[in-house]
């Protein structure tokens, strides 16, 4: 069971430096794959109901998902309530996102602020 968790209790001693390195890249990895997982979306959503091109959908994602706003105007009902609905999701990916990314330093804080050290499972370390 003790593999399957990212983090190390409040009983155990903090990670190494390594393994918290290993745990942002992680994290990183995987913020990223939700937010490209979106951008994709967005993409398709404006090059098929708002007939963008490629590029401009593009655009037009990233600015939406990064919280710019729209670059292009959309002349369709169904590209206006797919522009709406994408914003909204967005909005909600870019917190979930950040939540991610921050979850490992957030922990390690919070880890070290209350540390007990005649709580801790392990031995110290030894010379």
């Amino acid at each position: 069971m003790d593999g399957l968790r990212m983090f190390e209790s409040k009983h155990r001693r903090p990670a190494s430096k390594a393994v918290f390195a290993r745990r942002l890249l992680t994290c990183f990895a995987f913020a990223s794959g939700v937010m490209a997982a979106a951008l994709f979306i967005g993409v398709l959503g404006y090059h098929l109901l708002g007939q963008l091109g490629w590029i401009d959908s593009l655009l037009n994602a990233s600015m939406i998902l990064g919280g710019m706003g729209p670059v292009d105007a959309l002349h369709t009902d169904a590209a206006k309530i797919f522009a709406s609905l994408y914003a909204l999701f967005s909005g909600v990916v870019f917190i979930g996102a950040m939540a991610i990314l921050l979850a490992p330093v957030v922990h390690r804080g919070l880890h070290l602020f209350n540390l007990d050290e005649k709580d801790l499972d392990d031995p110290p370390p030894q010379p």
